[in-house]
This record gives structure tokens, C-alpha cells and sequence, in this order.
């Protein structure tokens, strides 16, 4: 059913739904700490190393004739990026009625798999917000480092997708060790196999780290390595004026 509405009557309640939220607990600015929002909502968040997922949503029996106390229980992680995600999905879990209310559907009547979209999509509009993210990224010219600077408790990899939410049309391509993890673009039909200038400007930022632009009519390419010890991740951002 939520596949079925217009994507942009999808995408503004979605926006409207985190924005409120971010406001009603006077976050005004990135980075936005999802730990903090939890504690404005009520929502109590423990430890449980012995889970096997990240984290889980669950609401917590007080004293005897108490209501039920929203709880998300998180397992320990190395990276506090993906606790602070995993946090912003299980919030977002908590706030997917209000998307299904705005949105005038039944969540008995979506797909089985439809709350854990909209949670999906809320975290990603609580962690990175679209009109904070739209104003930065124009302001640097989506330069990630700068991008993630700023929005500290967000992954490299999550300010990368959220820029197929917003204009301008661009393709969002991820390589991992030399394979193509990813190869998104935010209009429809299919994506176009990398270019020979995209392909260049990975190559030079696998080898030489940092990060590189290259135009090459119709072609604009941003390229940055996010590299480790152990794993070379490399991210590119093409914007082309012909499809």
C-alpha cells in the first residue's frame, strides 16, 4: 500500500513526522544525538550484550497498574555510528504510527514489511534532516568530509544515501575492496554502468586516499576514500546533465 502513494507525499511526512520530533525535543541543529532524543521522548535505552540483532524495541511493564514503559535495548558495538543508527531505527519504530496516520493507512493493512521501511526511512530523516542536509550540502557543495564533520553521529554511508533524497539528480556509487556495492541514482529507470571519468576517479582515490573532482562534460564526479587498515571503501557522487 505505501509503495502505492506518490513518493513525494511520501517523502513530506516522512520529513514533517522527524522534523516535529527534532523540534518538540529542542534539537536545532546536527549533530543530532539520538540518545539525547530518546531520553526527550521517554524512551528508556539499555544494554544487552546477549541479543543477536543491534538493537530491539520493546515496552517494559512498571509497578503493578503502570502503563508500559517504551524501551530499546542495544547491543554493545565498536562503532558508535552504528549504535547511534541502530538507536535512530528502533525511535523510528516508535514513531511509525504517526507516519501511518498522516498517511491515513491501516498498519494492519500494509505489508508485513512496511514499518520496518518507514523506521528505516525515519532514522535516516532523524540522524541526517532533510532541510538541515539540503542547506549544508549546497553551502559546501556535498563535500562529504565536511558533511560528516558536521553530522558526526552519521555514517559516511548514510549522508551518501541521503543524498539521493534531495536534488540534484545524481548517482550515488560505493565501492568496497574494489567491488561495487552500491549504484543508486534518485530518478527512475535504470542506472548507467559506471563511466570511464567515474572509474578514473575512483582509481586515484583508491591509490592516493583523499578525496578528487573531475568534470567531464556531461559528467561532474566527486570521489572520497574512507579508508582503513583492514577496508578501503571508496564514494563517488556523479551528476550528469543528460540521461
Amino acid at each position: 500500500m505505501l509503495a502505492e502513494l506518490p513518493v513525494e507525499e511520501y517523502s513530506a511526512v516522512l520529513d514533517e513526522v522527524a522534523a516535529g520530533v527534532l523540534a518538540d525535543s529542542a534539537i536545532v541543529g546536527p549533530p543530532v544525538d539520538p540518545f539525547r532524543l530518546a531520553r526527550a521522548m521517554g524512551i528508556t535505552v539499555a544494554e544487552d550484550a546477549g541479543q543477536t540483532g543491534r538493537a530491539r524495541y520493546v515496552r517494559l511493564g512498571g509497578r503493578h497498574g503502570h502503563r508500559l514503559l517504551p524501551t530499546v535495548l542495544l547491543r554493545p558495538e565498536d562503532r558508535p555510528e552504528r549504535s547511534h543508527w541502530a538507536l535512530a531505527h528502533e525511535i523510528g519504530e516508535h514513531l511509525a504510527h504517526r507516519v501511518f496516520g498522516e498517511l491515513n493507512v491501516s498498519p494492519r493493512e500494509a505489508p508485513c514489511n512496511a514499518r520496518e521501511s518507514v523506521a528505516n526511512h525515519l532514522a535516516g530523516r532523524l540522524l541526517v534532516p532533510t532541510l538541515w542536509f539540503l542547506e549544508d550540502g549546497t553551502n559546501c557543495d556535498w563535500d562529504l568530509p565536511r558533511l560528516k564533520a558536521r553530522y558526526l553521529t552519521a555514517s559516511h554511508e548514510l549522508l551518501a544515501r541521503r543524498m539521493l533524497d534531495l536534488p540534484p539528480r545524481v548517482i550515488v556509487t560505493i565501492v568496497d575492496k574494489g567491488r561495487t556495492y552500491l549504484r543508486c541514482s534518485n530518478l527512475p529507470g535504470s542506472v548507467p554502468p559506471m563511466a570511464e571519468v567515474e572509474r578514473e576517479c575512483q582509481r586515484r582515490v583508491t591509490k592516493e586516499g583523499g578525496s578528487v573532482k573531475q568534470t567531464q562534460p556531461p559528467v561532474r564526479v566527486q570521489a572520497w576514500a574512507v579508508h582503513e587498515p583492514d577496508w578501503k571503501r571508496e564514494i563517488l557522487r556523479t551528476e550528469m546533465d543528460v540521461w
